[in-house]
């Protein structure tokens, strides 16, 4: 139980992102496999401890991990943008949400996230009941057009689309590995990027509606900050870094006039805080070399005033 079957990305940068936390609780809104956590209750005795998470073996890793720490731990299962506003515990000193999918899920070919799996899942949550055949063989070809061109970011989303509906004409598509020869015949590999890849994301993100997610709990944080907590998010890809760095620009924002006012009339007084990184952070050279995952990790910071 004591090594941990993902490796935490950024370690080192999320841990000095809350250098200067204050007493309270630490809401670790992706718990996973405690990997952050574990490490932020070490440096930091002065905080407790709220983990979130919808994936049942990550909470029962997590449990195991965190013991010496029960006292100062607590664990909901559920998805944070579900579960981070409903919390009574306060006050809320650091909130962190590491957005990347875990190794172990990849890895574990029965949950159908590999390009080589038996399966086609791709749930977060197992109890949860969309699944990814269910968006493959069941989805109208205007909304697989529509997730391949805006979760995917996919120039082929029409020509994918035509091959998978032929596809499941015939039969079912039953498994990732099926899916992603599929998606080989249409998507030209570039270098190390698997073909798959895109088309895959964009599917992940519909099956446990990642991009919503997102959006609910920076909604809930900006509703629910007390003043003075640290916010540090890290992202995977365009579309997640993107809604980040819009809201924490937002919060920044001193001047909230519209832009094409002739002079400021609203007192330039609005910030709700400051950006702690103005460029995100990413993984160092030495980390790429041990977690290759961690190349494309971007990680941005917060302070509420």
């Amino acid at each position: 139980m004591n090594k941990s079957p993902h490796l935490p990305v950024l370690l080192n940068e999320v841990v000095n992102s809350f250098k200067d936390i204050k007493s309270g609780y630490f809401v670790d809104c992706t718990l996973g496999y405690a990997g952050h956590s574990s490490e932020m209750l070490k440096k930091f005795p002065h905080i407790k401890h709220i983990g979130i998470d919808r994936d049942i073996e990550a909470i029962n890793f997590s449990k195991e991990k965190l013991k010496d720490f029960k006292d100062r731990n607590t664990i909901y299962k559920g998805t944070f943008a579900d579960t981070f506003p409903t919390l009574k515990e306060e006050p809320i000193v650091g909130v962190l949400a590491d957005f990347g999918v875990s190794s172990l899920q990849l890895d574990k070919a029965e949950r159908g996230f590999s390009f080589n799996s038996q399966v086609l899942d791709m749930r977060m949550d197992k109890d949860a009941s969309l699944s990814a055949y269910d968006v493959v063989n069941s989805y109208s070809s205007e909304k697989l057009e529509y997730i391949f061109k805006n979760y995917g970011e996919i120039r082929e989303y029409r020509e994918l689309t035509n091959a998978i509906v032929e596809k499941r004409s015939i039969k079912p598509v039953t498994s990732a590995l099926e899916l992603s020869n599929i998606i080989s015949k249409v998507i030209q590999r570039y270098g190390k990027i698997n073909s798959s890849t895109l088309a895959f994301q964009a599917i992940r993100i519909e099956v446990n509606g990642e991009l919503s997610q997102i959006e609910s709990l920076l909604d809930s944080i900006e509703k629910k900050h007390y003043g003075g907590e640290i916010v540090t998010l890290i992202t995977f890809h365009s579309l997640e870094d993107r809604l980040v760095k819009n809201r924490f620009t937002k919060w920044a924002k001193n001047c909230i006039c519209d832009e094409m006012a002739f002079r400021c009339t609203c007192g330039n007084n609005h910030s709700m805080g400051k950006l702690l990184n103005k460029k995100p952070i990413t993984a160092t050279l030495e980390e790429l070399k041990y977690n290759p995952r961690s190349r494309s990790a971007k990680l941005r910071s917060f302070c509420f005033n």
